[in-house]
């Protein structure tokens, strides 16, 4: 298929294949006249680019299990090299997800001290109240 079909089938665009292309993850076919051409294994490489990249890896990170495909394995973390990518990338996740929940804890903290400095909705009714008694009051 050509480089228009396979974009089409993968869903994006022939720019980002001349792309992996030139980050050596992709390699296409020369036909006589110089169009790229692209089997079935071109669109399993581009799809499992993808599903990486939908999960938070960077393109440099899909190499392993790209190379891993190229070898002939079923599945692209059938590798030791792309176990480790795994390994490497959930401890990354983890680590942000450390740094966000003390970043939540510390703005939890923040608007509890916030809100204690607000006076409380009876606290806003009494001095509604209070001002309308005055208001009421016979002025001397």
């Amino acid at each position: 298929m050509r480089i228009g079909d396979l974009a089409k089938r993968a869903g994006t665009t022939t720019r980002t294949l001349r792309f992996y292309e030139s980050q050596g993850l992709l390699s296409a076919q020369r036909s006589p006249n110089g169009y790229r051409e692209y089997g079935e294994e071109e669109f399993r490489l581009v799809r499992e680019i993808q599903m990486l990249q939908s999960i938070g890896f960077s393109l440099d990170d899909t190499r392993p299990f790209v190379e891993c495909l190229r070898t002939g394995h079923e599945s692209g973390d059938d590798c030791a090299d792309s176990i480790e990518t795994y390994r490497r990338k959930l401890a990354e996740v983890d680590a942000c997800l450390e740094r966000l929940s003390a970043a939540r804890e510390s703005l939890v903290g923040k608007l509890t001290e916030a809100l204690a400095r607000q006076p409380s909705p009876c606290e806003v009714g009494d001095r509604i109240a209070a001002r309308l008694d005055d208001e009421r009051a016979p002025q001397p």
